[in-house]
């Protein structure tokens, strides 16, 4: 894995093609994913943009966006004016093209930093997309964000098989999500079950009824 630490300049980015109608901006936390090589990592789309790997196969590299949390704090103010002009709301999809919770995130804490610069500056809406049942680990801290903002939880979980013959194991097993998924909405944190990419199901019924 070849890992990098970088400074970015404006890490939110306004948004354009299908995430135009979901939110304002985008955050990537990091460029790159160590979950690349993983059973998610097959069918990540993310995997076919050159501009992004420049030729690195997906899973090789991940670059820590180590000043994320002072670039928010830096451009937050000028991107929730355009945001509320200009689309109505400032809202956040965090993130579309990483993982947020990925194993380097436990050292360098970079979504971390972020959210707490929200709990000062927060947006009117932020969704937290992740394929890691670590996302529950930071608990405390959407507690906190919901008394001011709105916040959900988009976990994905794309089949009820811990292992699918011909295809590399789960970076997150399918039972440490789902129980991810049930401790935050037991604390009353908005969650999502994104089922995508679509896996071949063993038992539909009973998958979608743990779903729901």
């Amino acid at each position: 894995m070849e890992l990098s630490v970088v400074e970015i300049g404006n890490v939110l980015t306004r948004t354009s093609g299908y995430l135009h109608s979901v939110s304002s901006h985008s955050l990537q936390a990091y460029r790159g994913c160590s979950f690349g090589r993983a059973l998610c990592g097959v069918g990540c789309y993310v995997q076919h943009n050159g501009h992004l790997t420049h030729g690195r196969a997906w899973g090789s590299f991940i670059e820590v966006r180590q000043n994320a949390a002072a670039s928010y704090r830096a451009h937050v103010a000028a991107e929730r004016r355009w945001a509320r002009a200009a689309r109505g709301r400032f809202t956040i999809f965090l993130s579309s093209a990483t993982e947020p919770f990925v194993p380097q995130e436990f050292r360098y804490g970079v979504p971390r930093g972020v959210l707490e610069a929200m709990l000062a500056e927060p947006p009117d809406l932020l969704i937290l997309q992740t394929h890691s049942h670590r996302v529950a680990e930071y608990l405390p801290l959407y507690l906190q964000l919901l008394r001011l903002a709105e916040l959900r939880v988009h976990l994905s979980i794309e089949t009820d098989r811990e292992q699918i013959a011909g295809l590399p194991p789960h970076a997150s097993s399918v039972d440490a999500r789902f129980a991810a998924a049930r401790a935050l909405k037991q604390a009353g944190v908005p969650v999502v079950i994104t089922v995508s990419p679509l896996l071949p199901i063993a038992d539909p019924e009973r998958f979608f009824e743990r779903v729901a």
